[in-house]
Parts: C-alpha cells; structure tokens; sequence
C-alpha cells in the first residue's frame, strides 16, 4: 500500500515489529533462550528494541501491508487511525526493550524535559519503568539515593570510590515492577532478565562504572558534571510499585502505573477474554504464556517474548489463551 492510500484506511490492524538487538558486554543469552529472539552464536545480547520511533533506530513493521515502514510513516500519514482523536505526537512516544544483564550496568541517570536545553534540546525527557521476568537470587536493583544525601557527599563518595554506600538498593524477583522517573540515579543488578517501557529517548549520563575496565585496559567514559546536574535530590529513595489488583473470573488485571508519559496494567489470565478497544494506541508485551490474538478476521501468534502494537482503529481484539498468559497493557498518556 503507497503512502497515499494509507490516509484513507479506515482500519489499521495490529502491528508486528523486527526487533533490534544489540549486544553489550553485560550481555547474555536469555533475550533467544527464553524470551525467542533471534540471536547469533554470542552470548553477549544485552537489549531487544521491541517497538522504537527513535531517530536512527527504529523497529520496521514486519509483516502485512505495511511490511518495512517505520512508525514515523504511519504516523505522518493517517495518525488519528494509529493514536486516536486529539492525539498528535511528532514520534511514536513510548519505546519498548527486553534487556538482559549478566552483569551491574553502570550507575547512570537520564534527565528530565525541562532540563534538556542543558544538554540537547532536540530530545525528549526519559522516564521508565521495569517489569521484572527473571532475577538470580542475589540480584538487585540501586533506584534513588538514601534519604538525605547531598550533592556534596555524593561527590565525595565518587572520589573515594564508596558511591553504593550513598545509594538505595533491594532485592527483586519475578514480577516485581518498579517506576524510574527522570532524574533518579539507577542501576541494574546482576543476573536481572527485565521488560522496559520508556518515553522514546536515549539521553545517557553514566556517572560511575563500578571500577571496571574496558578492552583496553582503561575506565570506561563518565559524565560526571552532566550527572549530578540531572540528579533529583529531593527524590530519594525509589522503592518497588504497589500494584492496585482487580479479579474477575481466571482474569487479574493490575493497575501498575499509571504516569505523565504512559500508564501500564498487567493482565494474568487463564481464559480467553476480549480485550476492548481504548480508542487509542495499546501496546501488548507477553511475558509468560501462549495464546492467539484475533483482529478483523486476521490471527497473531502470542507467545513469551512478543510485542504487538494494537492501533486505535482496530476493532475489539479476541485472546483466546492456550496456556496461562500474562501479559502487559501500555498505553501512551
């Protein structure tokens, strides 16, 4: 179908996306192993963009008639069947990754909208959240600093090499979800197999690297003065979500988070079920489960791993499970 022809579709169908995957040297091998992604004979992938808009990186839609556009082209010719009425955004919104890290990713932080100028005017804010699908028994997740720690013991932790004694940290196990919003010094553990859902952006200030060192023999880079300058100090510690749940017959449904930038549900179920249309853009992430979804006469294999983007104009959707499904609901604000 020509770009032309799009704007007067009356139906968009679901959509399916080619990830991109990207190796790291905290990477592993669950991104194929577990989560069906196809993977090289490495055992160092680090991410899988499921669903990106981000400039130079974005997924393609892979099958269907719309096979090898980009997000940015539906978007530019038929948003209202994609987003909904009164929707408008210059770029899909929400980006989504699997990201599997066999070792401590670096401490970093992202900043938020009002303080981009700063730093790069032309990108978005980064808020995300974390939807937890394996840990190791040790794993943990460093979210906010303790209560109290200023900019200047921060700065002197860094110099003597102590910053974790500055930072908030737990243990987190299969399920747990925690919200990251911009300005909140992070990190991810150890042995930790997640689900990201983040405003579309790739604003990075690492300010510690745990003393490691790359091939080379020397410190990775830091932004040192970038980092602190990003850093909510009256934030604090960042603990786990609290989940509102809602039980329906062999259906859970809970209200994860709802934010400025998205708002995210989680659904476990054990039969099939409807799955209502919003009248705007819904996101569908599988963590668990197989099943199929049913759209206008045409089926997409659901199964661990699996990302579909649902478009506004798409008629109610039919899940009928085969195993018990849980997946994830995302929705653009």
């Amino acid at each position: 179908m020509s770009l032309q022809e799009v704007q007067s579709t009356a139906t968009l169908l679901p959509l399916e996306f080619t990830p991109i995957l990207k190796r790291a040297r905290w990477g592993g091998e669950r991104l194929g192993t577990q989560l069906h992604k196809s993977i090289g004979v490495e055992q160092d992938y680090g991410e899988s963009w499921e669903l990106s808009d981000y400039p130079g990186a974005p997924t393609l839609i892979a099958s269907g008639e719309f096979a090898g556009w980009t997000l940015s082209e539906l978007i530019e010719k038929n948003p209202i069947a994609l987003f909904g009425e009164g929707k408008s955004y210059p770029l899909f919104p929400i980006l989504i990754k699997f990201i599997d890290a066999t070792d401590r990713l670096s401490l970093q932080v992202h900043p938020d909208a009002g303080q981009l100028p700063r730093f790069d005017a032309t990108k978005s804010g980064k808020s995300e959240a974390w939807v937890i699908l394996d840990a190791s028994p040790e794993s943990r997740i460093y979210a906010g600093l303790k209560q109290g720690v200023s900019p200047e013991q921060l700065r002197k932790h860094l110099e003597q090499g102590t910053v974790e004694e500055c930072l908030h940290s737990y243990p987190v196990r299969k399920g747990d979800c925690v919200y990251i919003p911009a300005g909140t010094l992070h990190a991810i553990g150890e042995g930790i197999l997640l689900a990201e859902v983040q405003q579309t952006s790739d604003v990075t200030y690492r300010l510690f690297d745990w003393h490691r060192l790359d091939q080379s023999g020397s410190p990775r880079p830091v932004h040192v003065e970038q980092a602190i300058s990003c850093i909510d100090f009256d934030l604090g510690p960042v603990d786990l979500l609290k989940p509102e749940k809602q039980f329906r017959a062999n259906h859970q449904i809970e209200e994860l988070l709802t934010c400025a930038h998205f708002s995210i549900r989680r659904h476990v179920s054990h039969e099939s079920f409807q799955l209502h249309s919003l009248n705007q853009a819904q996101i569908l992430i599988v963590l668990e489960g197989s099943g199929q979804l049913d759209c206008c006469a045409e089926t997409y294999e659901l199964f661990q791993g699996k990302t579909l983007l649902v478009p506004a104009a798409a008629s109610d959707c039919q899940i009928h499970i085969e195993t018990p499904v849980t997946f994830l609901e995302v929705v653009p604000a």
